[in-house]
């Protein structure tokens, strides 16, 4: 029985556990792509465009075939995936619907009187009218309802109560994203949108609780329960925390203890098996890779530091003169390690790819053979993102 394992065991577990440890190959549609997101659990949206959306970026890195009409299908005209909330907006294997039953009544308990005590008023007038209008014309957008309503140009504590009740409605689950228009979401019953086979699907919360654990852990490989709880933000703390007392217990899980990457151990639950576990693991590749934001193996921050010693934080929302590094820096991984980080920008009116700065990590060498695969990569990054050239700022390698 293992009782420790060393941090550059954990770094090639977590990240093979991420789709980022085997060499990137594979179609990246259909099927194919279907299992990439069904292994990762859920791919995060979001709208910021600097070089591509997150969620492309996302399945590019493990399938650089990838292109972004394959998720467009999977999700609006093979409906294999749903979008909804896990730690944020995600798009999720649609077989794992009816777990999210327990988010939509938590949801209901909980979301209308938090919005009014924020003074989100009048959007609960308007549920029964925005059902009717989409039952009996089709879909909408936060655009075609509420026309008589007040805009705004501000964050979402601004919405027009149609908007709202929108928002409302798809977070408890009366209607459910059927597509996009651009990035702007369109609204359909969730009836017309989920497939029979899942919308029937039985719900009973012990047994969600017990998926989201296990769910979780197999796809983390090692974590405490509130990394676990995390994972998908589905279950609370507590249940979490049950549940790994539960499965200690009875042998389910075992407790081992993690090496950090400054020296520090850790105890965390994992499976029995970890011994297979890590004698399995392929020898990551030496393509670099550049990741997004986002990505689900950096989307916990302090886990990422522990793992790897990256500490890392956008800073869209940091003045300028307060940014160490630049306004949307990309993480840069090389086989089991990160490397560095990259501030990058399509400018696609003018066919490029520009590069402002790249800094690597402390101890990392920019030796020529380095160097060569991230200027690959970057090749790479501007074909994905629709221009043909790559440009750099003058001093654009801080090595100093």
């Amino acid at each position: 029985m293992i009782s420790s394992v060393s941090n550059a065991q954990a770094r090639r577990l977590f990240l093979d556990r991420h789709g980022l440890c085997a060499p990137p190959k594979g179609s990246g549609k259909g099927e194919d792509l279907a299992a990439v997101i069904d292994n990762l659990g859920f791919v995060q949206v979001d709208s910021i465009n600097t070089v591509a959306r997150a969620h492309h970026m996302i399945l590019a890195a493990r399938r650089p075939a990838y292109k972004e009409k394959n998720l467009k299908l999977l999700l609006e005209r093979d409906r294999q995936l749903f979008e909804h909330w896990t730690h944020d907006a995600a798009v999720i294997p649609t077989a794992f619907f009816k777990h999210w039953r327990l988010r939509f009544g938590r949801n209901r308990e909980t979301l209308a009187e938090r919005w009014r005590k924020w003074q989100r008023v009048g959007f609960e007038e308007k549920f029964d009218d925005i059902l009717k209008r989409i039952s009996d014309h089709g879909p909408v957008t936060s655009a075609t309802v509420g026309e008589d309503e007040k805009r705004s140009n501000g964050g979402w504590w601004e919405w027009h109560p149609s908007k709202a009740a929108l928002e409302y409605l798809w977070r408890t689950g009366d209607i459910s994203v059927s597509g996009r228009n651009g990035f702007q979401k369109v609204y359909d019953l969730t009836e017309r949108v989920i497939p029979q086979e899942h919308l029937n699907a039985a719900f009973d919360q012990q047994e969600t609780i017990d998926w989201a654990a296990r769910s979780a852990l197999d796809r983390l490989g090692f974590a405490t329960s509130g990394e676990i709880a995390a994972f998908w933000d589905l279950i609370t703390p507590q249940e979490a925390r049950d549940w790994c007392q539960n499965a200690l217990a009875d042998g389910t899980i075992i407790e081992v203890e993690t090496e950090c990457a400054n020296g520090v151990w850790r105890k965390v639950f994992t499976w029995p098996h970890m011994p297979e576990m890590l004698h399995a693991l392929p020898e990551p590749p030496p393509r670099v890779r550049i990741l997004s934001h986002f990505d689900p193996a950096l989307r916990d921050r302090k886990r990422t530091e522990r793992l790897f010693g990256f500490h890392y934080r956008i800073a869209i929302f940091v003045p300028e003169p307060k940014r160490k590094y630049g306004y949307y820096v990309f993480p840069v991984l090389e086989r089991d390690r990160l490397i560095g980080r990259i501030d990058m920008k399509s400018i696609r009116d003018e066919d490029r790819l520009h590069v402002r700065a790249f800094w690597p990590e402390k101890g990392i060498r920019m030796s020529k053979g380095r160097l060569e695969r991230l200027e690959a990569e970057l090749g790479r990054m501007a074909r994905f993102s629709g221009v043909a050239n790559v440009t750099f700022e003058k001093d654009w390698l801080r090595t100093d």
